[in-house]
């Protein structure tokens, strides 16, 4: 074994180890917020008001759960342009919703989906006059790894996800491929009447060979990423292939133009032969991918995995649960387990399985955890794609 992969197995054998570590000072609860709601897959809160949620269903609807009532009422109903997905595997629909920083005087929203000519389209929209403009619209080559997620970072830059396009193996070689925005994080200024303005700051602004609203890229399919509010920095799951789930990190004090690998790496490990590549940027943590996805579909329960598709999550900045301050909390789609660490001086510490105290499918059978959600005061809540909406609690 040379001594490259030696260093690479030793990672990942330490990464895996960590997930038994007993150092975390307290248990965590939980309370069904809300429920009823149809192919969830994101709830966030208003800018400034922690007494607003809005949660989001695939298939074009966000509600509004206001004043701490769980009632929802509709906020936004686009079902006629996305695409509603009804075999499993199919991943389109509306996949992200952000809110304007100023939404209280400009009432506008922000949305990512696939509308029903396979594209995806990324508009801004008013909830006032019931405008949409859209921004940014490319076709999808397959049905899967669309990414989707959609913040607003530390600098009130709208930051957008988008997956390598699909199948399996990234066969159209996106993710390397500065000249096209699959399999990256975008970054725009969207503080402008009409259109958006790209960041002169940005990494490859009017770089010939790239595309200028690129942020980073080399991800296979960002499937939640998010801010930490209180540090600026930012944490990204990308959903692995055949082996590896990671999260990768961004500090807040980069300049952007970061390669995290993809499709050359899945994980630390090569995926394809003898990979050209001299600025890959290796995830801060990785689990193994051994959950077998035609059981999760048919909601078959396996003993000792890990998972299968992972979930971004935030870091945990309320008020609520002192002892989990400063933690990441991240999950797995297909097993529902959820994880939590700190990630200080460049390493993971504290690397902690959360799934026993926060025990969602309790009786339930499957929780499938399609996303984490955050309010105004940085609590926490936990989303199954099956209808319920669950926030942590002390």
């Amino acid at each position: 074994m040379s001594l490259i992969k030696f260093i690479r197995e030793s990672k990942k054998l330490i990464l895996i180890l960590f997930s038994f570590s007993i150092l975390f000072p307290t248990q965590i609860n939980y309370s069904l917020f809300a429920s009823g709601f149809k192919k969830a897959v994101f709830v966030t809160g208003h800018p400034t008001n922690s007494n607003e949620l809005y949660v989001v269903e695939q298939r074009g609807m966000v509600w509004n759960i206001s004043d701490g009532k769980k009632n929802k009422e509709p906020f936004l109903d686009i079902r006629k342009k996305v695409h509603n997905p009804i075999f499993p595997g199919d991943e389109r629909g509306l996949l992200g919703f952000s809110i304007s920083p100023q939404f209280d005087n400009d009432s506008l929203v922000y949305i990512n989906y696939i509308n029903n000519s396979n594209e995806t389209v990324i508009s801004r929209f008013s909830i006032s006059s019931g405008i949409e403009e859209i921004l940014i619209s490319f076709e999808q080559p397959y049905s899967n790894h669309n990414g989707g997620m959609m913040a607003f970072g530390p600098n009130n830059y709208l930051y957008i996800a988008v997956g390598d396009g699909g199948s399996a193996g990234d066969p159209l070689n996106h993710a390397q491929n500065l000249n096209t925005f699959f399999g990256s994080i975008l970054r725009i200024d969207v503080d402008t009447e009409i259109g958006y303005k790209i960041p002169s700051s940005n990494p490859f602004f009017n770089r010939p060979d790239a595309l200028s609203e690129i942020w980073v890229y080399g991800l296979r399919n960002p499937w939640r990423f998010s801010f930490d509010k209180e540090k600026g920095d930012l944490y990204i799951g990308d959903v692995g292939q055949n082996s590896w789930e990671e999260i990768n990190f961004q500090s807040a004090n980069s300049s952007g133009g970061e390669n995290y690998g993809w499709n050359y790496f899945e994980g630390f490990d090569n995926f394809v032969d003898n990979p050209s590549i001299d600025n890959q940027i290796n995830p801060i943590h990785v689990y193994p991918n051994n959950a077998n996805i035609y059981k999760v579909i048919l909601g078959w329960d396996e003993d000792d995995v890990y998972g299968c598709s992972v979930t971004g999550g935030y870091v945990y900045n309320g008020n609520q649960i002192k002892s989990l301050k400063g933690y990441y909390l991240f999950a797995d789609y297909c097993t529902g387990r959820i994880w939590a660490f700190q990630f200080v001086n460049n390493q993971v510490q504290n690397l902690k399985e959360l799934t026993k105290d926060i025990n969602l499918n309790d009786g339930k059978g499957t929780i499938y955890i399609s996303s984490f959600g955050e309010d105004a005061d940085g609590e926490l809540y936990i989303i199954d794609y099956s209808g319920d909406i669950y926030k942590l609690i002390n």
